[in-house]
């Protein structure tokens, strides 16, 4: 009898080791970032524990940084989106722009550098502004990567482009928070500079998503000086996907999905730029 209570003391023991190691391990892959085992992947302080990340492919290149997530695309030597969540708190931050630029060492294939954009006519472009990481030192520092960096027309760069970016972190304090996905629309046969073929965009876009999921609205842009008003650049979010060939919110269902991503009601925003 003794023989058979000690049997069914360890059988039950046994049943309760297994069954807590599984929810373990169910727990902690909730935690881990949902990336397939052939993405390249380096994580590092994030300033977010879940943000609205476009698809991630298995050829994908994933980099976490502070503050922003980005997909490097190493034929075009650079994003092909960059992706975080900015915050009404996050624009009160204080730390200055440094403007050292660096190549970013979580590319291990290497990034682009200073020589492939000197002397090229043109600007070193951000994806994820630095205006929008001075929240945090470590952000802003990421924000300056060849990684974030794109070759933008001088007055794109400083014109159109700037007040997209500053319309933005507009309605990020109106809204209280958004999600931003910014990229450029990368295919063959686009111009390349510097030793390491730097591809130049001929077009860029920016996608908002506000914090409580209502309403998206996309800009896309071509890579040159424009006296247009935003609203001007304003496009479906469908459309992008169509042209670069990315699921921007693949974690929305279905029918919230179709509503947001056909949208191209830039008055549902603000009506300040019209």
């Amino acid at each position: 009898m003794k023989k058979q209570k000690l049997i069914i003391f360890i059988s039950v023991l046994i049943i309760l080791l297994v069954t807590f190691a599984c929810l373990t391990q169910k727990s902690n892959k909730q935690k881990q970032f949902p990336v397939s085992e052939t993405t390249q992947t380096t994580v590092e302080e994030t300033n977010e524990e879940s943000i609205e990340l476009p698809e991630i492919r298995p050829q994908d290149m994933i980099i976490l940084h502070a503050g922003f997530t980005l997909s490097y695309n190493e034929k075009h030597e650079q994003a092909s989106w960059v992706a975080y969540e900015l915050t009404r708190e996050e624009l009160e931050g204080s730390v200055t722009r440094t403007d050292n630029f660096l190549p970013d060492p979580n590319i291990k294939t290497g990034s682009a550098e200073n020589t492939d954009y000197k002397g090229s006519g043109f600007d070193r472009g951000h994806l994820a502004p630095a205006a929008d990481m001075k929240w945090s030192v470590d952000a802003m520092k990421a924000s300056f990567y060849y990684s974030n960096m794109s070759p933008q027309a001088p007055a794109f760069n400083r014109g159109i482009w700037k007040k997209a970016e500053e319309t933005v972190r507009h309605w990020a304090d109106i809204y209280e928070g958004l999600y931003v996905v910014t990229g450029p629309v990368l295919h063959d046969n686009l111009k390349a500079i510097g030793k390491n073929k730097v591809s130049v965009p001929a077009s860029y876009y920016k996608i908002v998503l506000d914090k409580n999921k209502t309403k998206a609205l996309a800009f896309l842009m071509p890579n040159e000086g424009s006296k247009q008003p935003l609203y001007h650049f304003c496009v479906s979010v469908d459309s992008i996907e169509r042209l670069t060939g990315i699921d921007f919110y693949p974690s929305l269902n279905d029918s919230l999905e179709q509503k947001l991503e056909s949208s191209v009601d830039f008055n549902a925003w603000t009506n300040l730029y019209e």
